[in-house]
């Protein structure tokens, strides 16, 4: 969004500096204008702000029509940083490794602690976050991404603006048969922070978690999905001004269209299950 130059450009350069072939760069401007790119980072400038996954949409159709120009993407935050100049070869050797590997979730840990967030461990079992493991749910901002999928399964939801984008997507790769891991040695560093910093946090998550359900659940699974979530947002006791808009996203999400619903199968359910998240927590 043009509001952390000089973190941008440290990412860049983190990014030239990986070793084996160049990785090639697009930035989006999502609503922003950009300056001060190095020499063959390509840019696209949006006239508004699309929100994340519309502006990684639009990143992804710069490589070809569903990234098909290239064989994996990398989605990296403007204020992350690769310390690790193996990182892209780590990542080719994974994707080369096993063909139906579609998504790989990196480590986020904060540059001043090395301290991993709960939250950024994307299973249920979290308090080991140099634990890799297959995982049903990825960090959008620190990801990489088969082309394949994206042409397979569509790309990110648009209408989603913020938040659950990802488990939407990761839904639909699984039950085309993709796998996802999270893999602890593959580190970007990003500042600790939280997600309710945004002022659109509580009402956009209860509403596209209902939109996620209506969208890839199989119809019995939707209520216990809502119930459950509803119940763990009441013992978490938020404030009231945080309920309030908490309910009138669960609310928006009813009421409004989620785009097109392509339930997953019930095989997909039990591998969701097998593989530690069954679908209604």
């Amino acid at each position: 969004m043009g509001d952390r130059p000089k973190e941008l450009r440290a990412l860049l350069d983190s990014v030239a500096a990986q070793e084996g072939e160049p990785v090639e760069v697009v930035v989006v401007g999502n609503g922003a204008e950009l300056s001060d790119l190095p020499e063959g980072v390509r840019s696209l400038e949006l006239p508004e702000n699309v929100g994340i996954p519309g502006g990684r949409n639009v990143g992804i159709e710069a490589f070809g029509p569903g990234g098909s120009n290239v064989d994996v993407l990398l989605f990296l935050d403007d204020d992350g940083l690769l310390p690790d100049k193996g990182a892209a070869e780590l990542i080719r050797s994974a994707f080369d490794a096993d063909p139906r590997l579609g998504i790989v979730s990196f480590r986020i840990a904060d540059p001043d602690t090395g301290v991993t967030q709960r939250r950024h461990v994307p299973r249920l079992r979290a308090s080991d976050p140099l634990r890799s493991s297959p995982v049903t749910t990825f960090l959008g901002g620190a990801t990489a991404v088969r082309t394949q999928v994206f042409q397979q399964v569509g790309g990110l939801p648009d209408n989603f603006f913020y938040a659950h984008e990802e488990t939407d997507l990761a839904w639909r790769a699984l039950d085309a048969g993709w796998n996802i891991h999270y893999r602890a040695d593959l580190l970007l560093l990003h500042p600790a922070t939280e997600p309710s910093r945004h002022a659109v946090y509580h009402r956009m998550i209860a509403r596209n978690r209902v939109w996620l359900a209506r969208r890839n659940l199989p119809l019995p699974l939707v209520p216990v999905y809502l119930s459950v979530w509803l119940l763990l947002t009441l013992l978490r006791r938020p404030p009231l001004s945080a309920l309030k808009a908490w309910f009138g996203g669960f609310v928006e999400g009813w009421r409004t269209p989620c785009g097109p619903r392509r339930p997953m199968r019930w095989r997909t359910v039990w591998r969701l299950t097998r593989l530690g998240r069954p679908p209604v927590i």
